[in-house]
């Protein structure tokens, strides 16, 4: 858990990196998707449900197909949101 609220931190603090990208649309979707999942895991009682275990899964898939085009701050700043994802779906429930 601490390693997850260290990350968070690191992740939230970064300003978003400045590159140009065709992708960097897709890539705003998932940074937002995954931080919305940090956010609910977090702030839950519980721990995150099935439905956003599986859109994580989804975003980890995209990312990975993503990561290997981008260079220097944004490689860093969406591999911490890679991290992040990981991080959640090894979490244990909280239930």
């Amino acid at each position: 858990m601490n390693d997850l609220l260290e990350l968070w931190q690191r992740h939230r603090d970064a300003g978003w990196p400045t590159f140009a990208d065709p992708n960097q649309g897709e890539l705003m979707t998932l940074d937002t998707v995954i931080s919305g999942c940090v956010t609910y895991y977090l702030d839950s009682a519980e721990g995150l449900d099935r439905q956003r275990i599986v859109m994580l899964e989804e975003c980890l898939a995209d990312l990975n197909g993503l990561l290997p085009d981008l260079t220097d701050e944004a490689a860093a700043y969406f591999e911490r949101a890679r991290t992040l994802a990981c991080l959640l779906l090894d979490a244990p429930s909280r239930r």
